[in-house]
């Protein structure tokens, strides 16, 4: 089993990564899916996220509130870090469970955007990182529902992308356009996949 860590910055297109490399074969654990697993209504995650931020980040359904928990979060490193400690055990716990369930043989992408902020990239045979120019990710998140303000302090929360590059094996630029990263990725694919994974 070929196991690539799949990393980039809130907007950098990570995302399109993990499809474009899914519809080549590989299986995706997705992080971000796991993190929204992990705190579903009735789960020990989301009680202990209660009882660390009181039932305000709650929506009047009883799930969580994401609006109202990052409202609280973004503005506080120390409440960043208390809810990554809830959450990010979780998280890496089902990745493995995952994981193990793969049969061998098969491309195994792990797409988790706080890989370097977490120090697992030593995890993985491969990392591969995404990155795009800041106006551009601010760009996206805009479209995305975002306040040009709060693209900028949740770009500016995670690693920098001198820190992604630094533990990288390869870095795709999403500058551009879908069919220039389908390109990076097709090479990706062959020159780094298919020769170690057949």
């Amino acid at each position: 089993m070929l196991r690539i860590g799949l990393t980039g910055g809130i907007g950098s297109g990570k995302s399109t990564v993990s499809a474009l490399l899914a519809a080549r074969g590989a299986v995706i654990v997705d992080a971000d899916r796991i993190a929204r697993e992990v705190v579903e209504p009735g789960t020990p995650g989301l009680a202990r996220i209660v009882e660390i931020f009181g039932e305000r980040i709650l929506a009047a359904d009883g799930s969580l509130d994401r609006a109202a928990l990052a409202a609280v979060v973004f503005a506080d490193a120390q409440a960043r870090s208390r809810l990554d400690a809830i959450v990010h055990p979780l998280v890496r716990a089902r990745a493995v469970e995952l994981t193990a369930a793969v049969p061998p043989g098969v491309v195994v992408v792990n797409d988790v955007p706080l890989l370097v902020e977490t120090g697992q990239t030593s995890s993985y045979d491969l990392v591969l990182v995404v990155q795009a120019d800041p106006a551009t990710r601010v760009s996206r998140l805009v479209q995305r529902g975002l306040t040009a303000e709060d693209a900028h302090a949740r770009i500016a929360a995670q690693a920098s992308d001198d820190e992604r590059r630094a533990v990288a094996d390869v870095v795709l630029d999403n500058s551009g356009t879908l069919e220039e990263l389908a390109e990076q990725v097709d090479r990706f694919w062959a020159e780094l996949v298919v020769p170690v994974a057949g």
